[in-house]
């Protein structure tokens, strides 16, 4: 069927409108748009810059790096685990049951995401600390003191990481389709079996996406960290509290870590990019 002239002419006019739009482009916008990435990306063109290429590789290599790069790498996997074991059935608990207080809950889960660092970390030291409210008793009891440890270090990091997940895994639990799930129960499936059959697999995109960021957080932790774990080498000295020290001694080594936690975190956010740009 052929469209009438008026038609006709108004999606000509639709369309021009529309090209007309797209054509301009609104300086107004534009101007402070490209203000606000050169405040982003001028700063990691510094880093870039300054560099020192030559000697890249030799200060890789160097004991303290090394040191703190294996740390940080060992600690950040290790509360990623931590934060796999008790995250996702907390994210299962908040998005599938329904019980009173649910949305303090999720908030109180949430809390570290906005938290100051500094200030988990004298919460920790509150909690687990030697005189702490739990600590006193796990030294009493266990003989196990968490406070200026790498076990501290990993408990610091999970606390403030740990949301990172909680949030990816419940979102992927709230998009999945519950029938699947519905039709396994009906066949007979226990509720641990459906889980772990049924919803694990159902959601592993958002278990990977978030152990992913959650591990990203954790290995850019500082605040936490230095409050509750301190900053010794070779037992909590994590690559930013690294960074901190090596910047007031020797900067060069200080910008050769922060070109490391630079690419991963490049690396991460790239390897991210099309399920935050094609999520709903």
């Amino acid at each position: 069927m052929i469209p009438s002239a008026p038609h006709r002419s108004r999606r000509e006019q639709l369309r021009g409108g529309a090209a007309a739009v797209s054509g301009r482009l609104p300086w107004v916008l534009v101007v402070p748009a490209v203000l606000g990435l050169a405040f982003l990306v001028l700063p990691l063109a510094g880093l870039l810059i300054r560099a020192p290429w030559p000697t890249l590789l030799e200060r890789l290599a160097e004991p303290q790096v090394l040191q703190a790069l294996r740390l940080s790498l060992v600690t950040a996997t290790i509360a990623t685990a931590v934060c796999l074991l008790l995250g996702v059935p907390l994210a299962w608990l908040l998005a599938r049951v329904s019980f009173p207080g649910r949305r303090l809950v999720r908030a109180l889960v949430t809390v570290p995401l906005v938290l100051p660092p500094v200030v988990g970390g004298v919460a920790l030291l509150l909690v687990l600390g030697r005189r702490g409210l739990i600590g006193q008793w796990l030294e009493a009891t266990f003989g196990l003191t968490l406070p200026f440890t790498t076990a501290g270090v990993v408990v610091a990091e999970a606390f403030v990481a740990m949301p990172f997940l909680v949030i990816s895994v419940e979102g992927a639990l709230r998009a999945a389709d519950q029938r699947f799930e519905e039709a396994a129960a009906t066949l007979g499936a226990s509720r641990w079996i459906v889980f772990r059959r049924v919803t694990l697999p159902l959601i592993a995109p958002g278990v990977v996406a978030g152990a992913v960021l959650c591990w990203a957080r954790a290995l850019g932790e500082f605040g936490a960290t230095i409050t509750f774990a301190g900053n010794f080498p070779g037992t909590t000295q994590t690559m930013p509290l690294a960074v901190y020290l090596a910047l007031e001694t020797e900067p060069e080594a200080a910008i050769v870590l922060s070109l490391v936690l630079l690419a991963v975190s490049v690396i991460i956010l790239s390897s991210l990019r099309d399920r935050w740009v094609n999520s709903p």
